[in-house]
């Protein structure tokens, strides 16, 4: 049965749509918008979906040129979806590991990847995600009960935009407002004069209360939302205000005579193992009951169902996946041969369970996916670092991409977009991903051992990969008895709380406590989520006042808030790294 919804669209052909232009423009928008990703992700271990921005931009540019007759005919809606897609894919490139797996790795370890195979691993990864995603297409986009929202909320912006062009001028404006603004108050403060962070006393100093003039906190508070951000403050008042003083009172963090300043690095050895615990077996615990829990179907499916057609050049590109990612194991970590090949089914299982996931809620589980991988070579291969963290960061890699690109396939469906296309659209984006992605990373973190888990660069990711993998291969009986305790009440209130937000109606498990949020505070200084705090409660005030405003232009300006100032950092860190060469 042909689906009605798509019945008026015209043929995929009919317009532009892997032209030169959309790639080069979603290249370029890659290479500036990946660092952003890298930034956020060492600096609050989240990222942030590129795909609005890049249609905006793209929009605003080429739409303006043929306006006025300078360059060429209009920016095409097909061309508008492949420029998203080249752009998100490269900005998405931190799932294959670059702010998880590889720093933790080389914590553990002391051995840190060269340039070349860095690149290389990280594409691997990617690159089996694709494949992933296009044996999982027919089957996921024809599941109606997999609405994924996120990739609905591209479709929206992309429609509105074409049938509003002033509204997408509007949101354009914003954005560069806002990017102005982060941008230039991250400049004062990296060159001209460094805006001092204020305490109310140097007793919350040294617990790490401050206020931090990042405007790209506000933004990820304004995207988080009222109910994340205020548990992210609840969960820093438990951590930094209520465990981290009966630490340092009872002994059980020793800080130097007469310390000043934040003491986040001594304070974070210990906060992590209840925080960690309790966001890997909340997350866990969902993962499983959403897994087992069917999706409802209306019952006039529109969508037939498509069987998956194992043609030629795909199962090459599979193989050739398969084949890198294998090899690039043996070779850059010394895994052994069968096991590296036993992270290919497990990776392709969890990289299914993902994409359900995501396709069920909007949310992506890479970190709970990279925590299951952990725990399960941790049964199969105790003790091995390189097995624990890379042949797990294959199964969260994978997961990344395959989720980001079964997104952009709902898009294209709903515009009537070649599969086929997008696909060489995604590849595009993870080779140039892979590139940016590992030379920001580079730049930014030169000395993984003494610049990473400290209060300028937090890396909660890390923080989490580096202390499950501890955990698995030293034993708990490694860990004082009150660290033991600790992770065992974190564990208990994370299973309670995931099966609870899982089984409860949403109506009351939106008053449940965000386990992520908690979770997290734990592992970030008590200033990171005391300003996304406030961004979502700034966000929610604005609201109340003017919704219709929030609703056009809240999530634009947060955008443009995390892009301004990550930019401008990662800029200042080139700058640095130029100065002293």
């Amino acid at each position: 049965m042909e689906n009605p919804a798509l019945s008026t669209l015209p043929p995929p052909r009919a317009q532009r749509e892997l032209s030169a232009r959309a790639v080069l423009t979603g290249a370029v928008l890659g290479v500036l918008l990946t660092p952003s990703n890298v930034y956020a992700g060492l600096k609050i271990g989240w990222s942030f979906n590129m795909s609005i921005i890049a249609l905006l931009i793209g929009f605003g540019v080429w739409q303006g040129l043929a306006r006025n007759r300078q360059m060429g005919p209009s920016w095409s809606l097909h061309e508008s979806n492949i420029n998203q897609t080249v752009a998100s894919a490269a900005a998405s490139i931190i799932s294959g590991g670059l702010v998880a797996p590889i720093p933790a790795y080389t914590l553990l370890t002391g051995h840190q990847l060269d340039p070349l195979p860095m690149m290389a691993w990280v594409f691997s990864v990617s690159f089996l995600g694709v494949w992933i995603a296009w044996y999982l297409r027919p089957t996921l986009l024809n599941d109606h009960g997999l609405t994924f929202p996120e990739g609905m909320a591209t479709l929206e912006t992309l429609q509105h935009i074409y049938h509003h062009g002033k509204e997408a001028v509007a949101r354009i404006k914003v954005l560069s407002a806002a990017a102005l603004l982060s941008g230039g108050l991250k400049w004062i403060d990296e060159f001209v004069w460094a805006i001092p962070r204020w305490a109310p006393n140097p007793g919350l100093e040294r617990l790490t209360f401050t206020l931090d003039p990042s405007l790209l906190l506000i933004g990820f508070g304004g995207i988080i939302g009222i109910r994340v951000g205020l548990k992210l403050m609840l969960g820093a008042a438990l951590a930094w205000g209520g465990l981290a003083p009966f630490l340092i009172d009872h002994a059980l963090v020793v800080l130097a005579p007469n310390a000043s300043g934040p003491q986040f690095a001594k304070l974070v050895e210990w906060l992590l193992w209840p925080g960690v615990s309790l966001m890997v077996c909340a997350t866990l615990t969902s993962l499983a009951v959403r897994v087992f829990q069917v999706p409802k179907r209306t019952p006039a499916d529109p969508y037939p169902r498509a069987k998956v057609r194992f043609s030629s050049i795909p199962a090459l590109g599979m193989l050739f996946a398969v084949t890198l990612v294998v090899l690039l194991q043996v070779q850059l970590f010394e895994i052994d041969l069968w096991m590296a090949l036993l992270s290919i089914p497990l990776g392709i299982c969890l990289a299914v369970v993902a994409a359900r996931v995501v396709g069920a809620t909007g949310i992506a589980p890479i970190g709970a996916i990279g925590k299951l991988s952990q725990l399960s070579f941790g049964l199969i291969a105790p003790g091995q670092v390189a097995i624990n963290l890379m042949s797990a960061n294959t199964a969260g890699g994978a997961a990344g991409q395959s989720t980001d690109l079964m997104n952009d396939f709902k898009v294209g469906l709903g515009i009537g977009a070649t599969p086929h296309k997008q696909l060489i659209a995604q590849c595009i984006g993870i080779s140039i991903g892979s590139v940016v992605g590992v030379l920001v990373y580079l730049a930014l973190i030169p000395d993984p051992q003494t610049m990473l888990l400290t209060e300028e660069w937090p890396a909660p990711a890390v923080a989490t990969w580096k202390a499950v993998a501890q955990t698995l291969t030293h034993g708990l009986a490694s860990l004082s008895p009150e660290v033991r305790w600790a992770i065992v009440i974190g564990s208990g209130f994370g299973v309670l709380l995931g099966a609870l937000d899982s089984l409860l109606p949403e109506r009351a498990a939106r008053w449940l406590p965000s386990t992520a949020a908690l979770g997290l505070a734990f592992v970030l200084p008590a200033s990171t989520s005391v300003m996304m705090g406030l961004g979502a409660v700034l966000t929610w005030l604005v609201s109340r006042g003017w919704p219709r405003i929030t609703e056009r232009f809240a999530i634009t300006a947060a955008a443009g808030l995390i892009a301004g100032e990550s930019i401008t950092g990662v800029g200042a860190s080139f700058w640095e790294m130029l100065r002293n060469i």
